[in-house]
């Protein structure tokens, strides 16, 4: 009899020490990914840099920077396809757009800062104006972060949408001072506050 005894006690001594593993080992793994969350959002700094016009009178290239704020713990980012949008009417139309050089291949390791290209193209017909001459786009950046640079650790998505009013090409500098009573030339793109 005691030795049944002895059994049952060690056996709930061994489910309640298993219990307690498991609940620190959650605990931390929870940690871990809460961590990683806030590096994702607040150690990663996102930029939309310039946007240009390509010389075939119909694309545009823009240019992405990344910067890891605290160089002292690395990222690694995956980088998705950068959407964008153009709104036409009440609705934003996908456009066709395509990594240019590194910005196709895999993983990143950012230390420090990296910058990529995106080329499109936003034909859309009825584009929506709402500065008078320029069109209303959308830029989505998505990226999967991670601390290791391979599978078996947390991963992270993030997603950062950009707004900026687009001046088509071939757009009448003139036309648009007049309409939105603009001083100097017009530049290519005015940035907008997320919304």
């Amino acid at each position: 009899m005691k030795a049944v005894v002895a059994a049952v006690v060690m056996a709930f001594a061994i489910d309640g020490a298993i219990g307690i593993w498991q609940r620190e080992t959650l605990q931390r793994q929870r940690q871990a990914r809460l961590l990683l969350e806030h590096a994702a959002r607040s150690s990663l700094y996102l930029e939309l840099k310039r946007i240009v016009q390509e010389a075939d009178g119909k694309s545009y290239r823009l240019t992405m920077a990344m910067q890891n704020i605290d160089p002292g713990a690395p990222l690694y980012v995956m980088l998705s396809a950068v959407g964008v949008y153009v709104q036409a009417g009440t609705t934003l139309q996908q456009v066709p757009s395509r990594p240019v050089g590194e910005a196709a291949s895999g993983v990143v390791k950012l230390v420090d800062s990296y910058s990529y290209d995106v080329e499109f193209t936003p034909d859309v017909a009825n584009s929506a104006e709402l500065i008078p001459g320029y069109m209303h786009v959308r830029i989505q950046s998505d990226m999967l972060v991670a601390r290791q640079p391979k599978a078996g650790g947390d991963i992270v998505e993030r997603r950062t949408p950009f707004y900026v009013y687009l001046k088509p090409h071939g757009a009448d500098d003139e036309a648009i001072k007049a309409r939105s009573r603009m001083s100097g030339t017009p530049p290519l793109f005015i940035p907008m506050p997320p919304h």
